[in-house]
């Protein structure tokens, strides 16, 4: 059986959580990962926890027929950790996926088959539901143009959460059980044919966190495919067990006060880089001007002081 399916996931500092992902991938898709249809490559950031050494003594006792394990040597990031499993990537279609997450029955092959179905679209990805059984927004965003940020941002998406004028970025009025276009979904949950992710380049190791997956949706619909919700199946996506930024992930989190504001340098920073390569030729000075003094006072707001 040739390979249909190749799910890469990074990990840092999570060998617990991460483990846990692969064994709700192996519980619930058995024949597929005995049989070699499902490859699983996990790829870790030089973790200080010991997260290689566990993924190796996993190996020994998994079903899993096709499971690597890949050390990239040092915190690389999100997008080069990602890449560096690519190489050892067989599928036909790749599925990029968060350690802190656990698939459920039925969602993988779900997917890789709405993929087939649709020769269209460049990337896809299910609807990813938080630990409180909120859906994770980031699944389904639109583009962070200047207009939308300032809506999200200021609050107007909070107040008219169904507006298409005030809610672009997050979508609000499409029916999120339902299968539909959108510009952006999160990396947590990402698959796409192979051939896509080539032509594109993967991802764009210009970001070390965040804005990432953004951008290659960016890349993918500038190449002419399109972007896809599908709202029909699901996973559980904890968010934040590693960057220790969202609430959802404070109870599980590994990261320290110094990781935290690391990451949110990082956001930040991804902020600024997708508005200056994508948007800054598009819009006068001005605007220029006060969409990046707009992201340096959330920067300084929302950053974590160190203890003296």
């Amino acid at each position: 059986m040739s390979v249909a399916l190749s799910i890469i996931i990074l990990n840092y500092n999570t060998k617990d959580i991460t483990i846990q992902a692969i064994e709700s991938i192996e519980k619930n898709y058995p024949k597929e990962v005995a049989s070699g249809k499902f490859q699983v490559i996990v790829t870790d950031n030089a973790s200080p926890d010991g997260s290689l050494e566990a993924f190796r003594q996993y190996k020994k006792r998994t079903k899993i027929k096709l499971f690597h394990v890949v050390d990239n040597g040092g915190n690389l990031g999100f997008a080069a950790g990602n890449n560096k499993g690519v190489p050892f990537a067989k599928g036909d279609y790749v599925l990029f996926l968060n350690p802190d997450t656990i698939s459920y029955p039925k969602t993988l092959n779900y997917m890789l088959e709405f993929m087939k179905k649709h020769p269209e679209a460049g990337a896809a990805s299910c609807k990813l539901i938080n630990k409180d059984g909120k859906i994770d927004f980031n699944c389904h965003r639109g583009f962070p143009t200047p207009w939308n940020a300032f809506c999200y941002f200021s609050g107007l998406q909070r107040l008219f959460p169904r507006s298409k004028l005030f809610a672009g970025y997050t979508q609000g009025w499409k029916d999120m059980d339902t299968t539909h276009e959108v510009d952006v979904v999160e990396g947590a949950f990402m698959i796409m044919p192979r051939k896509i992710g080539e032509k594109v380049g993967w991802w764009d190791e210009d970001y070390t966190f965040d804005g990432d997956d953004i951008q290659f949706c960016y890349n993918i619909k500038k190449l002419g495919y399109k972007i896809y919700y599908v709202g029909e199946v699901s996973i559980m996506h904890i968010g934040g067990a590693a960057s220790g930024v969202k609430k959802s992930g404070s109870a599980v989190t590994t990261a320290n006060i110094e990781t935290k504001k690391k990451v949110q340098n990082w956001r930040f920073d991804a902020m600024r880089i997708f508005y200056k390569k994508n948007y800054a030729k598009s819009y006068p000075p001005f605007i220029n001007w006060l969409v990046l003094r707009g992201i340096d006072y959330l920067h300084k707001r929302n950053t974590p002081e160190l203890p003296h």
